[in-house]
């Protein structure tokens, strides 16, 4: 398959702290990806690489076979990376169908995600629509930045941690959603710390370790082989 995000050997820091270590990582279309680690190992570092919000210091991020490395992050979102972030970044004092509307004028491509579109995906946030965004739940907040994020009619979507600090049930509700979404042909790199969420939906894995890419290969492995998940992401 031919990859529709490629990144190349990336060197990242924040000032004077490395945090990625020669990276390098494919995303085919259709395809759904997800990065593995324990907490620490660079996993948003890789999301922030990409969506230009931590360029690399050395290295490429290639876009459909254009270099896009350090590209201010709105000329990314609107290239057709959706990026929803680990800390949700919601507007919390503008209502629902508000926040759905900067995300749909912020990225400004055309597409199939229009609110009605989003509301059946997320039918629950139909009914929150005239309520602020800062008096919902943590995983009504989490299905809202995904909307939003959709309404931006990406060809790719970057998910950073969506399980962090939700209940047991709302992951549940949360995977088949992310579910639904691959079902519809989307492409999604998903950065995890949940395996058992990650294992569920990804077609292949990468799994980090103190910077760099520790193992590659189809999820199926790790969904069969309890000793090497245990080796690679036990705490």
């Amino acid at each position: 398959m031919t990859a529709l995000l490629e990144v190349q050997d990336i060197h990242t820091a924040y000032g004077l702290s490395r945090a990625l270590f020669g990276v390098s990582l494919t995303v085919a279309r259709g395809e759904c990806v997800c990065l593995l680690g324990r907490n620490g190992v660079g996993k948003t570092t890789t999301m922030r690489s990409i969506m230009g919000l931590t360029p690399p210091g050395a290295g490429r991020v290639v876009w459909k076979g254009a270099d896009i490395t350090g590209r201010p992050p709105h000329r990314i979102a609107r290239a057709g990376i959706g990026f929803v972030p680990e800390d949700r970044r919601i507007f919390a004092e503008l209502t629902v169908r508000e926040n759905l509307d900067v995300g749909q004028r912020a990225a400004n491509r055309p597409g199939p995600w229009t609110a009605e579109a989003v509301y059946g995906l997320f039918p629950k946030l139909r009914e929150l629509a005239g309520r602020r965004g800062g008096h919902l739940s943590g995983g009504e907040q989490q299905m809202l930045t995904i909307a939003r994020t959709l309404m931006g009619n990406p060809e790719l979507l970057l998910l950073d941690e969506p399980s962090e600090g939700l209940a047991p049930l709302v992951v549940d509700q949360l995977l088949d959603r992310v579910t639904e979404l691959k079902r519809q042909g989307l492409t999604i790199f998903l950065a995890e710390q949940g395996v058992e969420f990650s294992l569920a939906l990804a077609d292949r894995v990468y799994v980090l370790e103190k910077g760099t890419v520790r193992f590659e290969g189809p999820a199926a492995r790790l969904r069969e082989d309890a000793d090497l998940r245990q080796e690679l992401l036990a705490l």
